[in-house]
């Protein structure tokens, strides 16, 4: 299972003068469980590839580590019908995350326990203060090049993709999962176990812009996001607070820009 993003299926290809049998690729899904110094984090479902990235962006967008020398080792396995994506920390963030546990529990029945939850979901975020600016054709280029770079959903057509534009060199690194959530923690793990720093660059995502999609983009240090889709009001006023560009409706012939349009070199208030 590990690292097989691909399942072959029957299906049936079924049109007004036809119905025939068929194969066709579909993406596999599958659960991950994070565990941690033999505790387990959290558990998503999602696509089995690229699992270091996943599991080092993960961790970082969600604070469980500061950078990547908190990590002491790292292993996959299966667990079964899912996989287990075990990391070790260095002794002294092993402290500071068994603390950060204990105080996570609480006790049960009581009607305030999902406050803490609420709270988290709406956590306090760095704010980003940068002098990036892009220019609409370089983030609609880039969107562009994107179709080119994703050869999982090229065959199965039922994948996002995150990808980080590097307003320096050009480059495009890129991620795909079931999960846009996924698939941008995969593209976090990847930049910094590229030593690429985020703050260079813009995120472009192929789904919807959620909140949580600008979370992580503020903890990995982003100014800009761009996305196919409309951004939520959520998103938006995160976004704000933030101090992230916020782009979307991104298609061939322009695009929308929600906040800080000065980074697009638009002058005009919004």
């Amino acid at each position: 299972m590990i690292d097989r993003p691909l399942h072959v299926a029957a299906a049936r290809s079924v049109w007004p003068t036809k119905d025939v049998p068929a194969i066709r690729d579909i993406p596999e899904e599958v659960a991950l469980a994070l565990v941690i110094d033999g505790g387990t984090e959290a558990v998503m479902m999602g696509s089995p590839g690229d699992l270091q990235d996943f599991a080092y962006g993960f961790a970082l967008n969600e604070g469980l580590i500061g950078s990547l020398e908190d990590i002491r080792s790292f292993e996959v396995a299966e667990a079964g019908e899912g996989l287990e994506l075990r990391l070790w920390l260095v002794e002294a963030r092993r402290r500071d995350l068994a603390e950060r546990r204990r105080f996570r529990v609480g006790p049960t029945g009581c009607g305030l326990c999902g406050v803490d939850s609420i709270a988290e979901a709406l956590r306090p975020l760095p704010r980003i203060e940068s002098e990036i600016r892009s220019s609409a054709e370089r983030i609609l280029e880039g969107m562009t090049a994107l179709e080119a770079l994703q050869p999982l959903n090229a065959r199965v057509r039922a994948v996002h993709a995150a990808a980080f534009l590097d307003l320096e060199s050009g480059a495009l690194t890129v991620r795909e999962d079931v999960g846009r959530h996924n698939a941008l923690d995969k593209l976090a793990g990847a930049l910094a176990r590229a030593g690429v720093p985020a703050s260079r660059g813009v995120i472009l995502m192929t789904s919807r812009l959620s909140v949580e999609l600008v979370q992580k983009a503020a903890m990995m240090g982003v100014p800009m996001i761009a996305a196919a889709s409309a951004p939520t009001g959520q998103a938006l006023r995160t976004a704000e607070r933030a101090g992230i560009c916020v782009v979307g409706i991104v298609r061939r012939d322009g695009l929308e820009v929600f906040t800080f349009p000065e980074r697009l070199g638009l002058d005009a208030e919004l």
